[in-house]
């Protein structure tokens, strides 16, 4: 049996294919080795896979994650997935790389990430040519649920939003300064925290004047400070996987309209595609 996952920071989706070639799709939180340790990666699947999995029949596991950029990275999930399915071959690869082979198979061109985290690059069919490092959600991350959630609790805080969307946001939240600050500096996953409010700004209809400017300009610095830092970066299209840019594709299409770039695929989850690119496009298949 086969499996092959593709991790973000907030959720983690998996597909086995067994024996008879069916494919069983389910889903995990996310594990970014930048926040979760060996030991609390192999606690989580041991709890949270499902029950029926043999995993000692698991022969080959391809995981892709976010975070899987450094060696001590790679080891740390490497490591974890070797405890959890004992008797697989385990493959680790970036969620980058994922999402190029999802969005573009064999093909060249440009690719994003744009869900809880933000990532960016250049593929020539093969691998990754040219990634300017997003910075994490401290730093960067710009256009992603963790940067549209930094404004949203900014603008709560300071009194920015408009008054219905404040009370919506006291009502639904319950949050008091001290929970958010505690929440920021005192507990582990701050950027899945932040991520989690871009919801609010997608399920909130009342104030859109007010949503589509924070969106619209969360995507403005998307571009500004990465995209157009690619070489002749007009001449490529703008291939995206993510719930963000999913969940304001049409936003996100406006915006690279506006920077003169194209836009080709924008979809919400590369497993399925993912799988295709293992079964028929792989170089090993061949």
């Amino acid at each position: 049996m086969i499996i092959i996952a593709d991790g973000g920071s907030t959720k983690t989706n998996w597909c086995l294919l067994n024996e008879s070639g069916r494919k069983i799709y389910f889903n995990t939180e996310g594990y970014n080795p930048y926040f979760s340790t060996k030991e609390y990666i192999i606690t989580s699947l041991q709890t949270n896979l499902p029950t029926h999995l043999e995993l000692d029949n698991v022969t080959e596991v391809n995981y892709y994650g976010a975070g899987c950029s450094t060696d001590n990275n790679v080891a740390i999930v490497q490591q974890a997935m070797q405890v959890v399915f004992p008797k697989a071959k385990i493959n680790i690869g970036h969620d980058l790389l994922a999402a190029c082979r999802a969005l573009l198979g064999i093909q060249p061109g440009f690719t994003a990430i744009l869900g809880t985290g933000t990532n960016t690059c250049l593929y020539d069919g093969q691998k990754i040519t040219l990634n300017i490092d997003s910075l994490g959600y401290f730093l960067g991350d710009e256009g992603s649920g963790a940067y549209i959630g930094k404004r949203i609790l900014r603008d709560y805080m300071r009194g920015y939003m408009p008054a219905n969307l404040l009370q919506a946001f006291k009502e639904t939240y319950k949050l008091s300064h001290a929970d958010i600050f505690d929440n920021l500096y005192n507990k582990p996953l701050p950027n899945r925290f932040c991520a989690s409010f871009s919801k609010f700004i997608y399920v909130q209809t009342d104030s859109p004047e007010y949503t589509n400017k924070v969106v619209t300009e969360s995507f403005t610095d998307f571009f500004n400070n990465l995209v157009i830092h690619y070489p002749n970066y007009k001449d490529y299209s703008l291939n995206c996987i993510g719930s963000v840019g999913y969940s304001f594709r049409e936003i996100l299409s406006e915006v690279a309209n506006k920077f003169e770039m194209g836009v080709g695929k924008i979809i919400r989850s590369p497993i399925d595609e993912l799988v295709h690119y293992h079964l028929v496009l792989s170089p090993s298949n061949k």
